[in-house]
């Protein structure tokens, strides 16, 4: 029963997203739509992004240093593991993760919200394509502006840790700043770069379908955002062990 749901689920979420990327009836209005979305979703979320980077960054070097600490292991490893964890899951996977419950949760109460109060319905009335209409411009413009919310997690996680380094005796600040440098892979920054994209489509797709087939009122609009972050969770973590296989192999 549970397996026969969600493939009849996946199938109507493929026919959504056909439904989606169909060509805009005014493509002025859909880039001044896509400007707004990235405003609302990606510029919006740069503040929470970076808070929860730097303490993060912070709690990993913290960690990393009470971890190793034996002497053979050499002391840059604490800023050696830091950017690499950071590379490697904290700015793609959890962060991502992380957006789901914001952005995720935003996009379905939105558009359920819209269909609830018969808002979309006008627009299928006036012969407009909704989906394409209210979808579309939600995940190019998150899709678009994720590589920036990366590349700003990246960045403070490293401050975090730094921070560390600067302000207790846990590490000093020339083997944190050396670590940081030895043996680095630049294929680490376009893997998670690459990862992210896939995340962000993820995110601002399964949330829109869940909040455009709302049928109900406000009650099912919150059951709709809750699925719309536990689904979205579920496929980040499975795509999650499958583009690293495909990537990192």
């Amino acid at each position: 029963m549970f397996l026969t749901k969600s493939i009849s689920s996946f199938g109507h979420y493929c026919l959504f997203i056909q439904r989606v990327f169909s060509k805009p009836d005014k493509w002025k209005i859909f880039f001044s739509r896509t400007i707004f979305e990235i405003t609302k979703l990606g510029v919006d979320s740069i503040p929470l992004v970076m808070i929860i980077s730097i303490f993060i960054g912070a709690v990993i070097a913290i960690q990393m240093q009470l971890n190793i600490s034996s002497p053979l292991i050499p002391a840059y490893s604490v800023g050696l593991a830091t950017r690499d964890i950071v590379l490697l899951e904290f700015s793609n996977s959890i962060l991502c993760l992380i957006l789901a419950g914001k952005v995720g949760s935003n996009i379905a109460s939105e558009i359920g919200t819209m269909r609830v109060t018969e808002q979309i319905d006008a627009l299928e009335i006036m012969g407009i394509n909704s989906s394409n209409f209210l979808v579309l411009p939600k995940i190019v413009g998150f899709v678009f502006f994720m590589p920036v919310l990366v590349a700003f997690c990246i960045a403070t996680s490293l401050f975090g840790g730094f921070a560390v380094a600067l302000f207790t005796d846990i590490i000093t600040v020339s083997k944190y700043t050396y670590g940081l440098q030895a043996l680095f892979q630049e294929w680490y920054v376009w893997y998670g770069l690459i990862k992210s994209l896939f995340f962000a489509f993820v995110i601002a797709s399964v949330s829109s379908y869940f909040g455009y087939y709302v049928r109900g009122g406000a009650l099912e609009v919150g059951k709709a955002s809750t699925n719309a972050v536990v689904t979205s969770s579920i496929m980040i973590l499975l795509l999650d062990v499958i583009l690293t296989k495909l990537l990192l192999q």
